[in-house]
Order: C-alpha cells, then structure tokens, then sequence
C-alpha cells in the first residue's frame, strides 16, 4: 500500500515499486472506478485486434477424433520435463 497526494493540478503519481509490480508503463490506459468508499485504479484490457471467428480452425488436427476422456487424463511429466515449466 502507498500513500499519493493530489498535486494542485489535480494529478497523482503512481510510485514506481506500485508500477513496477503491476508491470505498468507509460501510456498503459487505466479505468478509475468510484465507490462509496474511494476509488480503484484498474489497467484497462488490452485488445487484441482479433476476434473468435478468426481462431477457428487455429489449431489443426490431422488425426482421428480425441474423446473427451482421453483429453481429461493427467499428463505425466519427467522432472526434467517439469523443469521447462517452472520459472
């Protein structure tokens, strides 16, 4: 939490270690949403430019149909291969 001032322009500065954490930049476009209690900052949705009609189809497959069963099993990793996932 951070404490901020309302500079007689009417303007605050979002500390940098806020910024940083929320990894925002400048021109990163905020929605100010008011309460009964205060105000919250939150970052607007990047748009993609894409739609759902333009994913169909993005993912082939050449092989038979896979069930949803076959689908739903657990993926069984080496520890080197989980590895490749962990940070």
């Amino acid at each position: 939490m951070a404490t901020i001032t309302l500079s007689s322009k009417w303007q605050v500065v979002i500390p940098k270690e806020i910024r940083d954490e929320l990894h925002w930049e400048a021109g990163t476009e905020l929605t100010l949403v008011s309460s009964a209690s205060g105000v919250t900052l939150k970052a607007t949705p990047k748009k993609t430019g894409r739609i759902l009609a333009d994913l169909i189809g993005m993912l082939e497959h050449d092989g038979p149909p896979v069930s949803t069963e076959e689908l739903s099993k657990p993926v069984e990793l080496s520890d080197e291969e989980c590895s490749e996932y962990r940070n």
